[in-house]
């Protein structure tokens, strides 16, 4: 099912929206003008929450924003939901002398919480267990472990042969398995493949069709070749990936699953809109029937990266930021975060842009932003495996796939998903070494693929794809950013507002954005 919410749907939210605001206009910009005076300047969703306690308590707008500003523990000259949310709590404690007050109970002003009805597991996180300092040795054994892990899938495959012992061997073909360390072409159009072991080099000669494969090898991935062996070299007659099984299981659900990634909140071309378009769906209060029953049955939001824009992560971004400090967009996407229902819980994994080591493996958002968030958002690492009633679900975000694609002349942006199967069928996440993935040197690889997942949730490119893979569901979802100066100068085109949601076993593609 594709259901599209388009601007004409938009303009009407806006116009019911636009009668509301006319109403309490003054309570809204009395709030903005007593922020103003203080020194700071106020985030929408923030008035709107202000005006509400206002209008429940029915108390004096000066001597509340005065309060709240006295209590302000943010740096921060943009306030939002979360600083007053910090804010109220301080200033009831000092007046009840007590941690839970009626305001975090009051069910008009903050959401009741409901129960969150699935159960979600985190499988596998390097959160809290980084061991890598970087060093030589760590090196060593990250590659080490990354061939072992692959090594012992691909014996399962063929009957391989250490390299050093090829000496030895009287039959004329032979099968081995090695890490790729050099691929080039030869004078006469061939390809030699260079293979290494922990026991030896050896050279390997593609032609034929093989020339395809050969010219499509990463480096560093491990590969198993069978051949005729001729002077120390094979001539190769088949390459092996290590690759997932042939997987005849689909998901099957009763409840919903939402994948999104790439919100990039505090860039100014974050689209706001198609953001609470979006939430609106997810609270029941926006599209057709059917996409009220199926906002019914939600009970989980996978968040794969890039929630926030973030501060210095490329050249000139100051110029296309909206909120210019890190601590204040993530109170900016907490305060987001905190109109999804507390039904849904939210599975969030970090990105490039996030608040974390850029190289991969990430840990989870640190607890100076994570505890921003609601108590239903379950912070993990990227990647990570999450186990959600039984799905096993591979969360990725998915920087990699710029070194694949440009790897890979036949891939392309617009089709994410063939990136995605060029990783299960060499099972890791980051095949190549050295381009714009950075790398963590963990001492046992957490980037194989060493469990065959049911899904792989990936995003980081901004543009839309779901598509099974020998059993797999590769989703990769799109964007709530539009497309910024970086991307015309790359040429890259983003699919914005399109989020996929898994239903029963089935995908359906909403769409939350459509151009003016």
């Amino acid at each position: 099912m594709e259901v599209k919410i388009g601007v004409n749907q938009l303009n009407k939210l806006k116009t019911s929206e636009m009668k509301v605001l006319e109403a309490d206009n003054s309570i809204s910009s009395k709030i903005i003008s007593l922020f103003a005076e203080e020194g700071y300047n106020v985030n929408p969703s923030a008035v709107e929450f202000l005006k509400r306690i206002i209008e429940q308590k029915n108390i004096s707008p000066e001597s509340f924003v005065k309060a709240i500003c006295k209590n302000i523990s943010s740096n921060s000259i943009i306030i939002g939901k979360g600083d007053i949310d910090r804010a109220l709590k301080q200033i009831y404690r000092k007046k009840e002398g007590k941690e839970k007050t009626d305001y975090e109970n009051n069910s008009v002003i903050t959401e009741e919480r409901g129960s969150c009805e699935v159960r979600i597991d985190i499988l596998k996180d390097i959160t809290g267990s980084s061991t890598c300092e970087g060093g030589l040795e760590d090196f060593h054994l990250h590659f080490t472990t990354r061939y072992e892990k692959l090594r012992k899938i691909l014996r399962n495959r063929v009957s391989a042969v250490p390299i050093e012992g090829l000496s030895r061997v009287k039959a004329e073909s032979v099968d081995v398995i090695g890490m790729v360390c050099d691929v080039r072409e030869t004078k006469n159009g061939n390809y030699f493949i260079e293979l290494e072991d922990r026991t030896g080099r050896i050279g390997v000669i593609a032609s034929g069709k093989l020339k395809e494969i050969a010219m499509e090898l990463l480096g560093d991935e491990v590969i198993a070749v069978s051949g005729r062996l001729r002077n120390r070299t094979i001539i190769a007659n088949r390459i092996i990936f290590p690759d997932v099984p042939q997987n005849g299981r689909r998901v099957k659900n009763d409840f919903s699953i939402v994948f999104i990634s790439d919100i990039h909140f505090g860039s100014n071309t974050f689209l706001e809109d198609s953001w609470n378009l979006f939430v609106k769906w997810l609270r029941g209060e926006a599209g057709n029937e059917s996409m009220r029953e199926l906002a019914e049955s939600v009970r989980c939001v996978v968040v794969a990266g890039d929630i926030v824009d973030g501060v210095g992560i490329y050249p000139g971004q100051e110029k296309e930021l909206e909120i210019f400090d890190i601590y204040g967009q993530y109170e900016e996407a907490a305060s987001h975060f905190d109109d999804i229902p507390r039904s849904i819980k939210v599975v969030l994994s970090p990105g490039n842009h996030d608040a974390v080591r850029q190289a991969e493996p990430q840990p989870a958002l640190p607890k100076e932003f994570s505890s921003l968030f609601p108590k239903n958002v379950m912070p993990v690492g990227n990647p990570a495996w999450v186990d959600v009633e039984g799905i096993k679900i591979l969360v990725y975000h998915g920087r990699s796939i710029d070194d694949i694609i440009l790897k890979i002349p036949r891939l392309d942006y617009s089709e994410p998903t063939g990136a995605v199967e060029e990783m299960l069928k060499r099972r890791h996440l980051v095949p190549m070494y050295g381009g714009r993935s950075p790398l963590a040197p963990e001492k046992d690889d957490p980037l194989v693929i060493d469990e065959i997942p049911d899904i792989v949730h990936t995003g980081h490119v901004h543009t839309y794809g779901a598509k099974y893979y020998r059993g797999v569901l590769m989703i990769n979802s799109s964007t709530f950013q539009a497309q910024t100066e970086f991307q015309k100068k790359v040429n890259l085109n983003p699919m914005p507002g399109n989020v996929p949601v898994l239903s029963k076993g089935k995908i359906h593609r909403l769409r939350f954005y459509r151009e003016a």
